[in-house]
């Protein structure tokens, strides 16, 4: 190639990057600005909330008495989907990748790509007439016999319609975004990595313990916090499938509510103060959305000093 071919490909590869570089920085700055839009409207929206009087608050005893039991339902509830499908997911994940045989492999994970795309509306639909009714068996049996734990504490829910069947279909629900993200995250460990580990002796799943899990944590991390964060904002589901009520601290029973499905049942004839209570409420999910992404940026950051590059 001639030296004048060389400096006019070079001239057409720098102004490629400055393109990139600039739209890139384009769409950094345009999510910043839409974050920012938002986080304004909610604080400017939910002011009214914070000057009234607290007796003017739904409950009659202020914001906090009214938000704190929700936010503790939101939490629960994206507890118990966490718990569930964190483990569910890292197996199917590891399944997938290291046990499976590849043509079986790439269809079963195809078939868990798909439940991504499912709406969280048939969600709600198929955790309120199928998985709620088969639950209220369970639930009696727990009330009967664990009674004497808190969580299990009867008289358990006729309907099924719980915290803890709320909980589990949220883990049906995020479990794709954990199973797809770590299956990823697995197939990237470094080949040399494995066969060093096996070469010395280790069976697959020493293997697995020594060489793909160290080098997946960060990985794992993010794809909890991607599932925590689809469970805390979740809408649909929980409200069709939670038979909302004042807080308790058994699973079983009915009660319990989510700031989610709090907005979404109550927003549509909300008005005044009402209304400024439930975008203040929104306001909230948004600071503890915000809240879990920084954590898990800080976990992520303590952890990543081990990978292939490395």
């Amino acid at each position: 190639m001639s030296t004048n071919a060389l400096r006019r490909s070079g001239g057409a590869g720098q102004s490629g990057d400055k393109i990139f570089s600039g739209a890139s920085l384009a769409a950094g700055c345009l999510i910043l600005a839409a974050l920012l839009s938002v986080a304004v409207f909610l604080i400017k929206e939910a002011l009214p909330v914070f000057g009234a009087d607290p007796a003017d608050i739904t409950g009659g005893a202020g914001f906090f008495t009214y938000i704190f039991p929700i936010v503790l339902g939101t939490v629960i509830a994206a507890a118990i989907a966490l718990l569930i499908a964190t483990p569910l997911g890292i197996g199917v994940a590891l399944f997938i990748s290291h046990y499976a045989p590849r043509r079986f492999a790439q269809g079963l994970g195809y078939v868990i790509d798909l439940l991504a795309a499912i709406p969280s509306v048939v969600y709600g639909a198929w955790g309120y007439a199928v998985l709620a009714p088969q639950l209220a068996i369970a639930y009696a049996w727990l009330a009967a016999n664990a009674g004497w734990i808190p969580i299990f504490e009867g008289p358990a829910s006729q309907t099924g319609r719980t915290m803890l069947t709320a909980g589990i279909v949220l883990a049906v629900m995020v479990l794709p975004i954990i199973t797809s993200l770590s299956r990823e995250i697995f197939l990237q460990t470094p080949k040399l990595h494995e066969e060093a580990a096996l070469a010395m002796g280790a069976t697959r799943w020493e293997m697995i313990t020594m060489a793909v899990l160290p080098f997946a944590r960060p990985g794992i991390i993010s794809a909890a916090m991607l599932g925590l964060g689809r469970a805390l904002g979740e809408t649909m589901a929980v409200a069709l499938v939670l038979s909302g009520g004042a807080l308790t601290a058994s699973l079983i029973q009915s009660g319990n509510q989510t700031i989610a499905a709090e907005i979404a049942l109550n927003f549509p004839e909300a008005y005044g103060l009402r209304l400024a209570e439930l975008i203040a409420a929104g306001l909230v999910l948004f600071v503890i959305t915000l809240a879990v992404n920084i954590i898990a940026r800080w976990i992520i950051s303590r952890h990543k000093e081990f990978s292939g590059a490395n």
